[in-house]
């Protein structure tokens, strides 16, 4: 799921840094991503996982991280589903 998460964001989150270079745990928003990337992101990952944020995952804190998105989508796909 890491692995899909990373292309997402060289995708469409517009780092100012190359995400390969990134720890899962770097602070995303740290590495340039601004609130209108971290919305597209959102839709990009809504997408590739068959899944929709719910509003009580709508925040900052959710979207800083590989490992805090990895998470969140965690919560809301069935493991049975989930891609590898």
């Amino acid at each position: 799921m890491k692995r899909q998460i990373r292309q997402i964001l060289k995708d469409h989150a517009h780092l100012a840094v190359e995400v390969d270079s990134l720890e899962d745990s770097s602070d995303l928003y740290n590495a340039g991503m601004t609130s209108h990337s971290s919305v597209v992101l959102m839709l990009a990952l809504e997408n590739e996982f068959g899944l929709e944020f719910p509003a009580t995952l709508l925040n900052r804190s959710v979207f800083e991280s590989i490992d805090s998105i990895a998470l969140a989508i965690d919560g809301l796909v069935p493991a049975e589903s989930r891609s590898l």
